[in-house]
C-alpha cells in the first residue's frame, strides 16, 4: 500500500488498519522520517564505529567533556537523619507486588 506522498506499508493488512494509520498519521511519520533520518544513520553509523574500537580492544572511558566534574572538589550532600534509618514491614504474604510495595 503506497499513498502520493512516497509512503509504502509493507506487510499484511489488517481489519482496522485504516482506523490506525490515516493519511494524516502516515504523513506524519514520513515527516519525523524526513526530518530526522539523518541524525538516525549518522548515529547508527557512530555506533558501528565505536563497536569497531571495542571489538579492536578498546575499553570505554568517560566522557572528556565531564572532566572538570569528576576531579572538582565537591560532595554529596550528608543524608537527612530520617533517611538513616529506614524501616518496611511486609504484613502479607512475600510476593513480587508486597515487595515492590515495601
Amino acid at each position: 500500500m503506497s499513498n502520493q506522498n512516497g509512503i509504502q506499508v509493507i506487510g499484511a493488512v489488517s481489519e482496522g488498519f485504516e482506523q490506525a494509520l490515516t493519511q494524516e498519521a502516515l504523513e506524519f511519520v514520513a515527516g519525523l522520517h524526513r526530518e530526522f533520518n539523518p541524525t538516525r544513520e549518522a548515529l547508527l553509523k557512530k555506533r558501528v564505529e565505536r563497536q569497531a574500537e571495542f571489538d579492536a580492544g578498546a575499553l570505554p572511558d568517560f566522557l572528556k567533556d565531564t572532566g572538570d566534574a569528576r576531579s572538582g572538589d565537591w560532595k554529596v550532600a550528608a543524608t537527612p537523619d530520617d533517611l538513616q534509618q529506614r524501616w518496611a514491614e511486609i504484613t502479607g504474604p512475600v510476593e513480587r507486588k508486597m515487595m515492590i510495595n515495601a
